[in-house]
């Protein structure tokens, strides 16, 4: 099998993981996880997600707002995410989106974050981590004109969304991420929907400490287990595992470009 596994989309500085972080990236490493992307969700605690990508060779962070947090940093802007992911350990813009599921933030916020996230991965080249929550006919439009305007490229992250939102991510050349959720028993749609996608635009994650995988569930979620999903994958691509290790790292250092191999 290849040597290495990717976990694109973490939260490492949750506090579910404040009292064995060197564990949690020690068991990663061992799983043979040997890329980690911990994903900032408030620019405010930035120096904190970035400093724990400092700690380790293996992870990296993004710098960004989460659609449920941005009423409380209202006066994030884009030239200063772009001054931020200037850290060699910055490596993508977000998680930034739309989620109207929970409605955390004004549904006209969300909108006004995602824009200015929107520019400013177009600005530094970076790739988007787009979150998208019960918001596809909106997220379709915005994706549309604003490729139109002037493309970027971007992740859908932790896929859990219709046929409609996969097809337009893929017609842009985006790319769709697969978390946990493609193990639960309740996921046929979301992985018939994985089972006609163009492989070389698919990557895994996390989502870590949330969504564990089968067989791990009841348990908090790491970067290790990965690698059940993977194995979901490969079952649904009628593929062997070593495959997916190698076509799912590959296509994440394609568009996590500033990423060192």
């Amino acid at each position: 099998m290849t040597d290495m596994l990717v976990d694109s989309h973490c939260h490492l500085d949750f506090p579910d993981f404040s009292e064995d972080i060197d564990n949690v990236v020690r068991r990663a490493r061992a799983a043979g996880i040997n890329r980690i992307v911990t994903i900032c969700t408030r620019v405010n605690r930035f120096n904190k997600v970035r400093m724990l990508a400092q700690r380790y060779d293996d992870v990296f962070c993004s710098v960004g707002t989460h659609p449920h947090n941005v009423d409380e940093e209202p006066d994030v802007t884009s030239h200063q995410l772009m001054s931020l992911s200037d850290h060699p350990k910055v490596v993508a813009i977000g998680e930034s989106g739309l989620d109207f599921h929970y409605e955390k933030s004004l549904r006209a916020s969300q909108r006004r974050s995602f824009l200015l996230h929107i520019d400013a991965a177009r600005q530094t080249g970076l790739p988007l981590v787009i979150h998208s929550r019960n918001a596809d006919s909106d997220m379709i439009r915005i994706l549309d004109d604003e490729n139109a305007d002037q493309s970027f490229s971007a992740v859908l992250h932790c896929f859990s969304s219709s046929l409609r939102l996969a097809e337009c991510v893929i017609d842009l050349g985006l790319y769709i991420s697969f978390s946990g959720i493609l193990t639960f028993k309740n996921s046929q749609n979301i992985c018939d929907i994985a089972s006609n996608l163009p492989k070389n635009r698919v990557i895994l994650e996390t989502d870590s400490p949330y969504l564990t995988p089968v067989p791990k569930r009841g348990e908090r979620n790491e970067p290790s287990f990965t690698i059940y999903t993977a194995k979901v994958l490969a079952k649904i691509w009628k593929v062997e595992s070593e495959d997916v290790w190698r076509m799912t790292t590959d296509n994440f250092f394609n568009l996590f470009s500033k990423v060192p191999r």
